[in-house]
C-alpha cells in the first residue's frame, strides 16, 4: 500500500555548473510528495501524524529558507569565510555535488530513508510547471553510481 504526503518548504540554491540564469542565486517554494510504502496492521497502516512528526521538523530545520550548496562550490566558501567574520549564522544545506533537483531528490531520499521510512517514491516540484518524479529504483542507482565515484576517488589519493 502507499500513503502519499505533501509537504512544501522555501530554499535558495544556485547551480554553478550551468551557463544560464540558474547559475545565479535564486528561490524556490518546493512542493514534496512523498509516496510511502507501508503494511496493514490490523485495521490501519501507519497514522498520518506519524509522518508529519519526523518530516516537517526535519524539513524546518535541514531546508526550509535555508540555502542548498554544492561544498565544492567557491561561493561555499565565500559565505563560510563571511559567516565567521560577520558572526552572522546564514543556514546552508550543504550537498556532495551540483543543486540540481536530481542531486536534491537523491539526498531527501536518502534521509528520509534513514529515518526508518520506506519510500516509493519522492515528487519534488521546483517550479509551478516543473515535476521531478524520483524512483526506489533510480534511489538504489544512484547509491550504485555514487559508491563506484567514492572508490574511485579514494583509489586517487
Amino acid at each position: 500500500m502507499i500513503i502519499e504526503k505533501q509537504y512544501k518548504f522555501y530554499a535558495a540554491h544556485r547551480n554553478e555548473t550551468l551557463q544560464d540564469k540558474c547559475s545565479n542565486i535564486h528561490g524556490h517554494r518546493y512542493g514534496l510528495k512523498l509516496h510511502f510504502e507501508v503494511e496493514r496492521d490490523g485495521d490501519i497502516s501507519t497514522l498520518f501524524g506519524d509522518f508529519d512528526d519526523k518530516i516537517e521538523p526535519w524539513l524546518k530545520q535541514q531546508y526550509d529558507h535555508g540555502m542548498l550548496i554544492n561544498r565544492h562550490d567557491p561561493l561555499h566558501i565565500a559565505l563560510q569565510e563571511y559567516c565567521r567574520t560577520s558572526g552572522e549564522q546564514l543556514r546552508f544545506k550543504i550537498i556532495e555535488g551540483a543543486t540540481s533537483v536530481e542531486n536534491l531528490a537523491w539526498v531527501m531520499f536518502s534521509e528520509i530513508t534513514e529515518m526508518g521510512f520506506r519510500l516509493a517514491r519522492i515528487e519534488i516540484q521546483e517550479t509551478d510547471t516543473s515535476n521531478f518524479l524520483y524512483t526506489r529504483d533510480d534511489w538504489t542507482q544512484d547509491n550504485r553510481h555514487f559508491a563506484d565515484r567514492r572508490h574511485a576517488q579514494s583509489s586517487a589519493d
